[in-house]
């Protein structure tokens, strides 16, 4: 093939792609790579995507680990191998440095009237992974915090944070049965207490709540904003949750979110009113030395907590869907949460199951003071998103039905908040 036609298919293969997101240096050394060895559509593609991977990992760069060979099939073949045994190694924070990264929160905040609702299935919800049913409800679109791994940059302007001019109305108007017990989080669009009562959503989820004792409505946080709840009168089927993590990965994956000692010293704030706390370890991270890291976390709330002040404890980790990993590798900062061995997680990718088992078979034995009470004190744990026999080889049992799953974590939920569980 000559020089002008090779020129076309590489212009071609690159369209699209991260490789003007590279360095100057990176981008000549792929396109000289490129014409010498003749690298197919798919190969340029696959040559500029480990490039920016190693980038963002901080790692050695392309052109560190190109090897040296005169044929193309071994060129490739070696090529990949070196990134995959960068890839797959435990990853390592010691010498691993931010790039771009904001120092503060910077974004506009919009009022809109909005068609429907919001409150629909958790998004992630799927018959291949034992799910507790949870319903949403998207109370503010958007978040202010920037954790490197989260999939809602994916869905919504990460710069504006959307409210609905008719959420307080909507929410009174919503028809719920009476007979029935619900799950409600508002967690899933945004960070639930981030904003606090920005456009009255504390005062309107307040009063929802107040007037439907047969809803248990959940706050996921990474924030250390309870001022509100201080301030006013909780209703008792409100339960706040702090999404956990180390200070390794909150200092260099959860950008901008409150420390870890503030997420605990918030939660302990709102226990010591009355309040039931829930704690969420997704995602557990592997890195060197993860489990003695976590271990300290675990440790320090069984310290500092009651199980009769806990209603919840789940542990999840990464899984990825292709878009998020697209929008990842757009981004011109540095992390390591892709640095992972991708194995296939019903129809998304994750760490391999002996890796998942290593980790959640971990962090529950850690609780195990709290899982000898019952009634009252009875801490309800779970696994998030994680297939059916992940449970039975990491807790010792499992739920046949995503619906027996639900009752059980409702059933816990009203015996610790002290409302009736209606069937």
């Amino acid at each position: 093939m000559n020089e002008d036609l090779y020129e076309n298919k590489f212009n071609q293969a690159i369209q699209n792609s991260f490789f003007e997101r590279l360095p100057t240096s990176e981008r000549e050394f792929i396109k000289q790579k490129s014409f010498l060895f003749k690298f197919s559509h798919q190969e340029i593609k696959q040559v500029v995507e480990m490039a920016r991977d190693l980038e963002m990992w901080g790692e050695k760069t392309i052109i560190d680990v190109f090897p040296d060979h005169d044929q193309r099939k071994v060129v490739f073949s070696r090529l990949r191998k070196s990134y995959e045994d960068i890839r797959n190694k435990p990853n390592s924070y010691e010498n691993f440095t931010l790039k771009n990264v904001p120092k503060e929160q910077k974004f506009t905040f919009t009022t809109q009237a909005k068609e429907g609702f919001g409150l629909g299935l958790c998004p992630v919800a799927s018959e291949k992974t034992r799910c507790c049913n949870l319903l949403t409800l998207d109370a503010v679109e958007s978040c202010g915090f920037d954790c490197s791994y989260c999939s809602i940059q994916s869905f919504y302007n990460q710069n504006t944070i959307t409210f609905d001019s008719g959420f307080a109305d909507k929410l009174l108007n919503l028809n719920l049965d009476k007979n029935k017990t619900y799950h409600i989080g508002t967690g899933q669009a945004s960070d639930s207490l981030m904003f606090g009562n920005r456009e009255g959503v504390l005062d309107a989820l307040f009063e929802f709540a107040r007037k439907n004792p047969n809803v248990i409505l959940e706050f996921k946080t990474k924030s250390d904003n309870v001022k509100y709840l201080l301030e006013n009168e909780v209703p008792k089927n409100v339960i706040c949750a702090w999404s956990l993590n180390t200070p390794t990965i909150i200092e260099n994956e959860e950008h901008l979110t409150a420390s870890l000692d503030k997420r605990i010293k918030s939660a302990r704030a709102l226990a010591d009113k009355g309040v039931k706390v829930g704690f969420h370890f997704h995602p557990i991270v592997e890195y060197e030395n993860y489990l003695s890291e976590y271990q300290e976390v675990y440790e320090r709330l069984v310290m500092e907590f009651q199980p009769r002040e806990v209603a919840l404890v789940s542990f999840g980790t990464l899984t990825f869907i292709k878009p998020v990993i697209k929008q990842l590798r757009g981004r011109e900062f540095r992390t390591k949460i892709t640095q992972i061995e991708h194995t296939n997680a019903s129809g998304k990718t994750s760490y391999p199951d002996a890796t998942k088992v290593e980790m959640f078979k971990h962090a529950y034995e850690s609780f195990s003071p709290w899982q000898k009470e019952a009634g009252d004190d009875r801490v309800f744990f779970y696994l998030c998103m994680e297939e059916h026999q992940m449970w039975a080889k990491t807790f010792g049992y499992q739920y046949s039905t995503n619906n027996d799953f639900e009752r059980a974590m409702l059933s816990s939920y009203c015996n610790k908040v002290g409302v009736e569980y209606f069937l």
